[in-house]
């Protein structure tokens, strides 16, 4: 009994394995849920979004914003066509297209015979006055010492009172004929300088210094100073235009006009030279308006002139906001795909670390392919520029190339 005893004591007792086995068994379930979990959310949960995104940057543009743009066409102030006094025939034109002219010189002539003929009779005129006339001073001198005589003689006794009355008569008709060819001379030679004026019109000359746009005649045709023959007579030999007088004519919406104002600055762009970016400034506003179109004229000077610059030439032009108040704001530039817009604001979405940041934002003017932003950005900060159209707040990004 006892030995059965002992040998019942030397049994291992495995009453407590099954709760340790259990314990583990939880500890393994538990890992295995965790890391389902933790793949479920790396697999399952949001991925990151590819955008291409481009930098903010301090704009360039000194604080000038655009506040209008208009289009409108290069003028001369000065331009002539210049024409005649009197209906010629044309002799000889003597500019073409291009030339420069200076202040009087000569552009054509006109048939002057009848003038000249005139002219000339008109001279044969005064020429014959100037001769009675001095033959009348010779006649009177004469006469006067006639007179002379005639009262010596008379205080003689030599000759009568009549005599004496005669040859005084005489001396004053003498005088007043005197007189009257004076005025005659007068009147001829004003007629010289008549005559000599209608030979001078038939030379057409330049009324400034400027360049030939236009040859609008040729010797041989009639020019006259008004339309004349059905058509078939000149109104003019060409058009000079003084190249130094070039200015820029638009016509602004009048519910725009408060926009512009003396001396502004404004920047043009000839569609000639789409990227030649022309100084400009504001002359002056015409105080009227047009009620048919509702449009106000303003007149546009070029800070410099350039030999590129044509009239006629149409242009656009954009007016700056360059105002004391206006040029201490920064303004920031951004390309202007990275502009969407949301509920009437316009937005962007600028990238912060692994998401996005939706942000509102104060756009001033949009040129070509970049927008300027006055709030809401800093330089440097990355937005999207190229990116999913359902975009929102919060979502992981991916950055890419384009």
């Amino acid at each position: 009994m006892s030995d059965k005893a002992t040998l019942a004591d030397l049994k291992i007792d495995r009453s407590d394995d099954g709760g340790a086995s259990r314990a583990w068994l939880w500890f393994f379930g538990l890992a295995v849920l965790v890391g389902l979990g933790v793949a479920a959310y790396f697999f399952a949960g949001p991925r990151a979004r590819a955008v291409v995104v481009g930098v903010a940057r301090i704009s360039d543009t000194g604080g000038s914003a655009t506040v209008l743009n208009a289009s409108g066409y290069v003028t001369a102030r000065r331009r002539a066509t210049v024409s005649s006094k009197v209906t010629a025939k044309v002799l000889d034109v003597l500019i073409e297209e291009g030339m420069a002219v200076k202040e009087g010189q000569v552009l054509a002539r006109l048939d002057d015979s009848n003038v000249g003929a005139s002219f000339r009779l008109a001279e044969a005129e005064l020429r014959t006055a100037r001769t009675s006339l001095e033959e009348t001073r010779v006649q009177l001198a004469e006469s006067k010492l006639r007179l002379r005589r005639t009262r010596a003689l008379l205080v003689e006794g030599v000759v009568s009172q009549a005599e004496l009355d005669r040859v005084q008569a005489a001396t004053d008709s003498m005088e007043a004929r005197l007189e009257r060819q004076r005025q005659e001379e007068a009147v001829a030679d004003r007629r010289v300088g008549v005559w000599k004026q209608q030979l001078e019109d038939t030379m057409i000359r330049a009324p400034f210094d400027g360049i030939v746009t236009t040859k609008d005649a040729q010797p041989g045709e009639m020019i006259s100073p008004v339309s004349a023959g059905g058509g078939f007579t000149r109104t003019g030999i060409g058009t000079v235009v003084d190249m130094s007088s070039l200015e820029v004519e638009v016509d602004v919406n009048e519910s725009y006009i408060n926009r512009v104002r003396s001396d502004q600055e404004v920047e043009a762009v000839l569609d000639a030279y789409p990227e030649w970016k022309i100084p400009c400034h504001v002359i002056a506003i015409v105080p009227t308006a047009d009620r048919d179109r509702a449009t106000v004229r303003v007149r546009i000077g070029f800070e410099a002139l350039d030999s590129r610059i044509l009239p006629d030439m149409g242009v656009k032009v954009a007016f700056r906001d360059d105002r004391q108040e206006k040029e201490a704001r920064r303004l920031v530039a951004i390309s202007r795909k990275a502009i969407r817009e949301d509920s009437g604001r316009d937005i962007v979405f600028v990238v912060t670390g692994e998401s996005v940041e939706r942000r509102t934002v104060n756009v001033v003017s949009v040129e070509g392919d970049e927008a300027l932003i006055v709030a809401g950005l800093d330089d440097g900060e990355r937005v999207v520029v190229d990116g999913p159209e359902d975009l929102t707040d919060g979502d992981r990004v991916e950055v890419t190339s384009r």
